[in-house]
């Protein structure tokens, strides 16, 4: 019962809102079915299928608001969890910032369910997996992932005949492969909707040769180097800067959009010129739901246009404060790039460094962005378009929004998470120390 179709959805939901005695009343159905698997040592040690579903209901008097949430779906409970969302509304506090229900709105179609990613079955997660296995125990070397699929399904419906449904599926496969001696690491990670995409055996190569290439690493001096970044890498950077374009945080000062003074960036030149960034939710290739937590039609959206800020996006409440539409952010965010392969940038490169991935990022400073963390996972040295020898993991100090104003190449954008991000070729990457970490 867990995936229920847009029919059967808005069946439930008509029911529910049909018990509300309250002024305005919201309803989310959502609902999930898959299953994982988890390895380590070259062993899997954990196997298991899930399903949920889940039923939340809002019920709102004037401007006070209770919300009730539960899993059974005999009408008995559905009148129960409606009743009690009532009788915390009566006892909440009235909310400011408070937004009526929405009207019904016109939504793009979806690309994101799959019928070939629904339809995995606990023999297919193992047939996955093993070949991933073949992968470290033919090369003597000892492997760590984790598989994991599912199936999802949302709906909401509110007392102003607002209704929307969205069904989707992925696929997320990750594994760490490292050496007997535990001097040489490698990692990959990714994630579709289409299972077709997803290849564990040839995943689990690139992680492999990490795993052998970073062994016998060598130490070389900090400072600021040319790096070339694998889109994990870049992706793992930029993820804290999209975070930033939010129209509110940027207009009370708390964000790198904030000017000193007051007021946004919104307009200004913050990057390179060949930084465009948008996000659309019907990319083929980085599909999500074409409508908001709350209602609002996502579309595409540009938000970064030869590095400068197009748009900052806006909850209802902030766009009705600011007399503008509402504007959701999207994840489904693609950074454009050219046609190089991450191979013709390590060739176009003198000196430099290439990074796999960066963990345990944190802020040194919210307000600028900067960020520290450290290399992981296959870090190398590269000299007249080749690479040397691995070295020794860095820690850095470098901010995302300096680091797209050093940008001299981007490469070809892949899936990366919930997003499409080239392998990137920046300058004066600024790096702060040695970690012994392999």
């Amino acid at each position: 019962m867990a995936i229920l179709s847009k029919e059967e959805a808005q069946a439930i939901l008509k029911k529910v809102l049909s018990y509300s005695k309250a002024d305005a009343c919201e309803i989310s159905l959502s609902g999930s079915d898959g299953g994982n698997i988890r390895y380590a040592r070259n062993a899997v040690s954990t196997a298991g299928q899930i399903s949920t579903m889940d039923l939340a209901v809002s019920s709102t008097f004037g401007k006070k608001t209770g919300t009730a949430t539960i899993n059974e779906f005999d009408d008995a409970s559905l009148q129960k969890v409606v009743k009690r969302s009532e009788e915390l509304a009566m006892l909440a506090p009235e909310n400011p910032e408070y937004m009526p229900p929405l009207e019904p709105q016109t939504y793009q179609e979806s690309k994101t369910y799959n019928e070939k990613t629904a339809a995995i079955t606990p023999d297919t997660r193992a047939e996955m997996v093993a070949k991933s296995l073949s992968v470290s125990k033919s090369a003597s070397l000892e492997a760590a992932g984790f598989l994991e699929n599912s199936t999802r399904f949302r709906s909401i419906m509110n007392s102003k005949g607002l209704f929307a449904y969205n069904k989707g599926t992925n696929v997320s496969f990750s594994v760490t492969v490292r050496n007997q001696q535990g001097t040489g690491s490698g990692y990959i990670e990714q994630d579709f909707n289409d299972l077709d995409k997803m290849d564990t055996l040839a995943l689990s190569k690139i992680a492999a040769s990490k795993a052998n290439g970073s062994a016998g690493a060598k130490a070389i001096e900090p400072g600021k180097y040319t790096v070339i970044l694998e889109p994990l890498a870049a992706s793992d950077m930029l993820g804290n800067m999209f975070r930033g374009f939010d129209a509110r945080s940027a207009d009370e000062g708390r964000s790198f959009m904030s000017k000193k003074g007051g007021g946004t960036r919104l307009g200004e030149q913050l990057f390179s010129e060949n930084v465009n960034i948008y996000s659309d939710p019907t990319n083929a290739d980085v599909p999500s739901a074409t409508w908001s937590g709350d209602g609002i039609p996502v579309k595409r959206t540009q938000w970064v246009e030869k590095g400068v800020i197009k748009n900052l996006s806006y909850s209802r409440y902030w766009a009705s404060q600011k007399g503008v539409q509402p504007l959701p952010f999207n994840s489904s965010i693609v950074l454009e790039g050219g046609n190089q392969s991450l191979e013709d940038l390590i060739k176009s490169t003198e000196k430099g460094i290439l990074v796999t991935r960066f963990w345990y990022i944190r802020f040194v400073d919210p307000q600028t962005l900067l960020l520290t963390g450290l290399t992981r996972d296959g870090t190398f040295y590269i000299e007249n378009g080749e690479i040397k020898f691995p070295v020794k993991n860095f820690r850095f100090n470098e901010s995302p929004v300096i680091m797209l104003n050093n940008v001299e190449a981007l490469g070809k954008p892949v899936r990366t998470g919930s997003g499409m991000i080239p392998p990137m070729k920046i300058r004066d990457f600024t790096f702060t120390s040695l970690s012994d970490a392999v």
